[in-house]
Formats: structure tokens, sequence, C-alpha cells
């Protein structure tokens, strides 16, 4: 089993913007050391870790801990798209084997156009000579343009970070689900299914039920990917507890379908 969505931070680095004193229990290290006890408690092998701030220093800090630590099989960094010199930044980062993607904080930018900024060709097309994924950390606002950019480039190959985090708070699910269908139906894109507790505000499967089968319908089995969103999740639940719900989520897929969200489709995306 992949966990296809997992961080580390190390607070003393000063570059996590978004993490505040207010956020607690996420203040505080977490390192390789702390999710290891839950990693065999739920049985999942290996992970793909995803940058938690923006700066390329933070990538190679991670791509440090996945050299050390076997059970990182893959490191989802980030590079500075608006920079003139991008292609060189992920020609150098893209050296290391363990980099198996990059990530913008596209969630953060008010411009929910920016991805199709041209200034960003560079950053795309590097990122289809080095076979780097482009994992997605969109809102509900950014699917259309999202959309528009996997027409762009078909040869880039795309995930989509948590659903596009779905309104679960609100319950008003009609715009998200409209665009996730319009999404999965017109590109390749596939989808992580993770993150669903931290917006929903509850770890019970009935809470996530509607967003699960929607993301199941669209992207179908082959097309999801597993991911723990851990440490983030601890923010409503456990490592442990959300694999519990995902498991009831689930539990009405075959075995077979399910190894493809908890395994085949991580290992075919990321290369692992």
């Amino acid at each position: 089993m992949i966990d296809a969505h997992q961080h580390f931070w190390r607070l003393d680095r000063g570059d996590y913007g978004w993490l505040t004193p207010a956020l607690r229990p996420l203040y505080r290290d977490y390192l390789p050391t702390d999710l290891e006890p839950a990693l065999r408690r739920t049985g999942v092998h290996s992970t793909i870790l995803v940058q938690a701030a923006p700066t390329v220093a933070e990538t190679r800090f991670l791509l440090e801990l996945a050299h050390a630590h076997e059970f990182v099989a893959g490191v989802v960094g980030w590079a500075d798209f608006e920079d003139a010199n991008v292609a060189d930044t992920i020609h150098s980062l893209a050296a290391d084997e363990k980099l198996v993607g990059l990530r913008p904080m596209i969630q953060d930018i008010a411009d929910p156009g920016w991805m199709l900024d041209a200034r960003l060709a560079p950053a795309y097309e590097s990122m289809i000579d080095h076979d780097l994924v482009f994992d997605a950390l969109v809102l509900p606002r950014h699917l259309p343009a999202l959309r528009e950019l996997v027409g762009r480039y078909p040869d880039l190959v795309m995930v989509l970070d948590h659903g596009a985090k779905p309104p679960l708070k609100s319950g008003d699910l009609a715009d998200w689900k409209r665009e996730i269908a319009a999404l999965a139906r017109g590109s390749p894109i596939v989808c992580k299914l993770s993150g669903l507790v931290t917006e929903a505000g509850s770890a019970e499967p009935g809470a996530l039920r509607e967003a699960t089968d929607h993301l199941l319908d669209c992207f179908g089995t082959e097309r999801l990917m597993w991911g723990s969103d851990w440490p983030v999740c601890e923010l409503v639940c456990s490592y442990d507890t959300w694999r519990a719900t995902s498991d009831a989520l689930l539990a009405p897929l075959t075995d077979a379908q399910r190894a493809f969200i908890h395994s085949a489709t991580a290992r075919r995306i990321y290369g692992i």
C-alpha cells in the first residue's frame, strides 16, 4: 500500500508561512520517526512526500529525508514557475531520482487563472522534458482553468490534490460536482482521495460519502489514489482513523478495485 500524499516539516527552517501557532496541533515538528509507527500499524509500505513550503530549499530538505528513509518512494517538490530561470531550476532538481513531481501552491494565489499565464510555459515544458508530475493544489474555483491547462499540455501528467477540496462543511456540492465531472470526463487527470476529513471537519464516513462516491463515479478506481494528507489530517483525526474511515468508504469495492486506489495508480503515475 502507498500513501500518495503526506508531509514533513521542521519549524526552525522558517519557510512555512501558513504554519502559525494558531494551527495546533500542527505547530510542531513532524518528521519520519513520527510517521513510521502509523505506517507499520496501518500496513502502508511507502509514501509520496509532498512540499509544504514554497521554496526550493524545502524541496532539497525533503529530498534529503527521502534518501535517508527508504519508505519515502518519491518527493513532489516546488519551484518558482514565474522565475525566468525556472527551467534550469527544474533541471537541477530533477537530477535527483527521488523527485517525481512539482506543486505550485495554487490555492494561495488570488488569480484563479494564474496557471494559464503564458510566462509559466517554460516550467510546464521542462516538467514534460523531465517526466515530472504536476500536482494541482486547487480549490473548486480553479477547476475551469485546470481543465483548460490539461488541454494545453496533454503530455504533462497531472494529479488533482484532495479532490479539489469540496466544500463539505457547507454541504453545497452542486458546483463542485459539476466541475469535477467535466474535468474527469474531458481529461486523463487522476485524483487523490485525500484531505476530505479536513474539509468536512469530521472523520465520520457519512460526512464524506457523498464526495467520495462522486469521485469514484467520475474518475473510477483506476484514476484514484489514496493519500493521508498527514499530518494535516491531525486537525481532525489520526492517521489510523483516516485509514479506517477510508476503508469503510471503499468497502463496497472489490479487492482488485481497491488495489488501484491503494497502490497501482500511484505506482503508474509517479513511476514507483
